[in-house]
């Protein structure tokens, strides 16, 4: 799905200004509220924009250690630990993976002694042959959209209209 200028204004107001109202947003972009809500629609249906909700710190949540543990799987297993996956709160995301291992995921806990007993409990799962583990040590680019936002507004070329 192609993104032109005016989609790239609206997700930057989006991603700067998120609990703005569609009305100022409008008013900001000078467009009609209708063109705006129809532009929003549209990158909702094609999957640009996937969620509105609030971004949430696990470190303010009491879960300050940051890990990235890497699994590997028993061939044919991938689907049944990945299930399994889901069922441990510590893990904030995990992403099948080419590589060293099947799968990376995203781990936090509250110290170091939480988090080798969430890594025990990986372990033990059903398919689970071995773990690998990498500590966050600082965040030096936190997550971030806006920048592709804007590379891709840019490659799309002035006056492009959808």
């Amino acid at each position: 799905m192609a993104v032109d200028e005016l989609d790239t204004r609206i997700l930057r107001l989006l991603l700067e200004r998120p609990r703005t109202s569609v009305r100022e947003y409008a008013r900001i972009l000078g467009i009609a509220r209708g063109t705006l809500q129809a532009r929003i629609d549209r990158l909702e249906r094609d999957g640009v924009i996937t969620g509105t909700g609030p971004f949430l710190s696990p470190a303010a949540l009491g879960h300050p250690v940051l890990a990235f543990v890497h699994i590997e799987v028993t061939q044919g297993h991938l689907d049944e630990v990945g299930d399994a996956l889901a069922a441990v709160p510590e893990i904030v995301e995990a992403f099948s993976i080419t590589g060293g291992g099947d799968l990376l995921t995203r781990v936090v806990a509250r110290d170091n002694g939480h988090l080798e007993d969430v890594i025990q409990r990986l372990i033990q799962l059903p398919g689970v042959v071995r773990t690998r583990t990498e500590m966050a040590l600082r965040e030096r680019v936190p997550y971030r959209l806006l920048p592709l936002v804007e590379a891709v507004g840019r490659a799309s070329g002035p006056g492009r209209t959808a």
